[in-house]
């Protein structure tokens, strides 16, 4: 799933679209029953801006369309006119350019003052409110699994598989470490990683990956395999070093490991 430094990305990427009247066009039958072209062909696109994992376009009349890419969508800035097989979700055309979304499935349009998403401080906010983020942490139940928190877009926005994996990596504390045993340092330094790792993704640097999708091989640190398992009520896939994050681990966890 796209995360936060890519939703940033995003938002780069159609800034030369903010300013413009824009022709709105949802090509997708699964987009056009939103009626969403009706409602905002024509009007001025204000601002594009990331939060967390959601892309939100204001535009002018207080309406702002929140995009949502899951696992599959895309967004792409094309020349105007450009030829394209297939039927995009949603295309934002101005004058020289257009924005394309493709299989973006979450597109919902609200009134500006309707606006409510429950999304924590965003991890790529600059700074980034760590203290905020600890404080909404804390406020979970103590026996909560650390890397499960993390993900919660409600408590922190932005964060997802790939970036936790390797700031707990970097943190050296195991994602299943409960809420309760993890301290307010622990949880900054571990989220100071994330703000950290993902700024510079965001800004171009290509990083190797010390633990996420390194399922059996040695750990970079110490050389012990690292370990994969399903964590959360979403089952989500989770990395670990068992030696550099010492912590509790859920049965069988150093057994096998679950498909990647």
């Amino acid at each position: 799933m796209p995360e936060g430094d890519a939703l940033h990305r995003a938002a780069r990427l159609l800034q030369p679209l903010v300013g413009e009247r824009v022709e709105v066009e949802t090509p997708n039958p699964r987009a056009a029953v939103k009626q969403i072209a009706e409602r905002l062909d024509g009007r001025l696109l204000e601002s594009v801006e990331a939060v967390g994992k959601n892309l939100l376009l204001r535009f002018e009349g207080g309406l702002v369309l929140r995009s949502h890419l899951r696992m599959t969508g895309r967004w792409r800035l094309d020349r105007r006119g450009t030829a394209r097989r297939g039927k995009p979700w949603l295309v934002l055309r101005g004058s020289e350019v257009e924005g394309v979304l493709w299989n973006g499935p979450v597109l919902e349009l609200r009134r500006d003052s309707a606006v409510r998403w429950r999304l924590g401080p965003d991890i790529l906010a600059l700074p980034p409110r760590l203290d905020d983020m600890v404080a909404a942490l804390r406020r979970e139940a103590p026996g909560r699994r650390v890397g499960d928190a993390l993900l919660d877009q409600r408590l922190v926005a932005g964060i997802g598989t790939v970036w936790r994996a390797e700031a707990l990596w970097a943190a050296r504390i195991s994602p299943w470490r409960p809420l309760g045993e993890v301290s307010d340092e622990e949880l900054r330094a571990v989220l100071a990683e994330a703000a950290g790792k993902m700024r510079a993704s965001l800004d171009g640097a290509h990083a190797s990956r010390q633990a996420y999708g390194r399922s059996g091989r040695a750990c970079r640190r110490c050389g012990t395999p690292i370990r994969s398992w399903l964590q959360g009520d979403d089952a989500r896939l989770v990395f670990w070093c068992a030696t550099c994050q010492p912590g509790p681990e859920p049965r069988g966890a150093g057994d096998s490991n679950p498909t990647e």
